[in-house]
């Protein structure tokens, strides 16, 4: 499933493309200020941008340049400002499209779908980053290797595709019984306690404090969640 982040301050407009990117399949998320949505961005778990220009705190054109400077995402602005200067200004920026309002969401959809297409052909991969940040936590998905605050820790295999498969399934609970399923159940015949022992020696290699986890939060009763 592709992950679209919207940045978009009039929640009337965001959450009618929310709605309908997920009737398509895509996985969605919200932000309504700009230096929050940048910041989201650079986690590097979506796979396009959907970004407005008027917003508060950081405008789009701020937010286009800083994302061009780590990440080839697709970018496309949707605003309400149809002046070719400012359509000219956003593309040089690094934007790949800009779609003015009032639109149509059957064209929006139209024009991510062949944004993600041309990105994963000129690429010859799926659009996830190779590189995940989450507050001083870097994950190099090509390198298969983890770093805190700069500083390169050890994980087993299966303790690294544990750590990222949360991380690129931010703020979604799972249960013990799902994680087991998902990564090991096809070749492991212990039982759902080595979930949590995995966890726990996650947490003791990448938190600064294991018993209260700023990453990887338990939530009795229920699961894990993995905080962006």
């Amino acid at each position: 499933m592709k992950s679209v982040l919207i940045v978009e301050d009039d929640l009337n407009i965001a959450e009618m493309e929310r709605d309908y990117l997920q009737l398509n399949g895509y996985k969605v998320d919200i932000v309504m200020d700009g230096e929050a949505g940048l910041q989201k961005t650079l986690t590097g778990v979506y796979d396009i941008l959907i970004v407005d220009l008027m917003l508060p705190q950081k405008d789009g054109f701020t937010i286009i340049k800083e994302v061009r400077r780590k990440l080839e995402i697709p970018i496309i602005v949707l605003s309400a400002r149809s002046e070719d200067i400012d359509k000219i200004r956003g593309l040089d920026y690094g934007a790949d499209d800009y779609l003015t309002k009032p639109f149509s969401p059957a064209e929006l959809m139209a024009r991510i779908k062949s944004h993600l297409n041309r990105y994963e052909r000129l690429t010859g991969r799926n659009s996830a980053l190779e590189i995940i940040n989450y507050r001083g936590l870097e994950i190099n998905t090509a390198a298969h290797k983890v770093y805190v605050n700069g500083k390169e820790v050890q994980l087993t295999a299966k303790e690294y595709e544990l750590l990222l498969f949360f991380a690129t399934n931010p703020n979604l609970v799972f249960s013990k019984e799902h994680l087991f399923d998902k990564l090991w159940s096809a070749e492991y015949y212990g039982d759902l306690a080595t979930v949590a022992v995995h966890i726990q020696k996650i947490r003791k290699k990448i938190e600064k404090d294991p018993a209260n986890p700023e990453y990887i939060e338990t939530l009795w009763g229920t699961g894990y969640r993995f905080n962006s």
